[in-house]
């Protein structure tokens, strides 16, 4: 990986570790379906904004709506609705930190979709995995003042249920991008986002606001809209064309430190040894079951197979 895509890598997790910083600023005053509905919103404008520049660049992706429209909702509602809701949801209650490394155990529920879904083994390595991210976050939640609060339960809950739902979104990409009518990803992210902002739109009718958003929230929201969703995907999808999908996957590790970071230098959350031991178990574990290699482990092997 050269410097610029490392500097993407490290750009990508901080935005997108920053995600959890501004749903924790403004889930508590919008509520989680306006909130989310906006997000979406912008994010499907800026993402059309970049197809039309694309189109002009005789680069685009078009959506072909009419034959693709069922898998549109299908990973929008994984991949975006359901997950962004229940993060929304559980900001009201959880830190930022907390949120950042709950969802870092996404590829960890991945490894149990795919023993369902695709039929893959289990390793003694991923199992092993598996047990040290269960741990970690019982270390991470159990000692932390969050898990006093009331509705922290469920709060957690619904964060680990928001990155089940990425793991299922992401089962169902692969499935469909092995298929004759695979869909380019800048579509993907594109036609998914509109998809979404429409599922989330009867919501915001039976659960308003309940409060009156600021210009630092409002700030907050188009920070999600446009740079976590819009321009994260666009480093993103940049850095699978350039590094492949397993290097660009290392965003899940980078992700929480800047979450935790964001919410103790903005929010003033307070970063307990509990904090920095759960988080360090639950990366070792997402390490073990997707199989990741640190650089330095790649370049012993090659040389040691020469």
């Amino acid at each position: 990986m050269n410097t610029a895509n490392m500097l993407r890598l490290v750009a990508l997790a901080a935005i997108w570790g920053g995600s959890f910083l501004f749903m924790r600023i403004a889930a508590p005053v919008l509520g989680p379906a306006v909130l989310i509905e906006y997000r979406l919103a912008l994010a499907a404008v800026f993402l059309a904004l970049v197809g039309w520049v694309l189109h002009l660049r005789g680069r685009g992706a078009p959506l072909n709506v009419r034959r693709h429209w069922k898998h549109y909702l299908i990973l929008g509602l994984f991949n975006s609705a359901l997950p962004f809701l229940l993060f929304a949801f559980a900001a009201r209650t959880l830190s930022a930190s907390v949120l950042a490394v709950l969802n870092a155990t996404a590829p960890m529920w991945g490894a149990l979709v795919g023993a369902v879904w695709a039929r893959q083994t289990i390793t003694g390595r991923s199992a092993l995995g598996l047990l040290l991210g269960t741990a970690g976050v019982a270390l991470l939640v159990g000692f932390d003042h969050v898990a006093e609060r009331p509705g922290a339960g469920l709060a957690v809950v619904a964060t680990l249920i928001a990155a089940f739902s990425y793991s299922i979104a992401s089962q169902y990409t692969k499935s469909a991008a092995a298929s004759k009518n695979g869909v380019a990803p800048f579509a993907n992210a594109h036609g998914s986002m509109w998809a979404s902002a429409l599922l989330v739109l009867p919501l915001v009718a039976f659960f308003p606001a309940p409060g009156e958003p600021t210009v630092g929230i409002m700030g907050a929201v188009l920070a999600l809209g446009v740079a976590c969703s819009g321009v994260a995907y666009i480093i993103y999808f940049k850095l699978i064309a350039d590094v492949g999908a397993t290097s660009a996957l290392t965003v899940t590790f980078l992700s929480p430190v800047f979450g935790i970071l964001w919410g103790a230098l903005f929010l003033h959350e307070t970063i307990g040894w509990h904090t920095i031991v759960g988080s360090a178990i639950v990366l070792i574990g997402t390490a073990l079951v997707t199989g990741f290699k640190p650089a330095w482990r790649r370049v012993a092997t090659s040389s040691a197979m020469k």
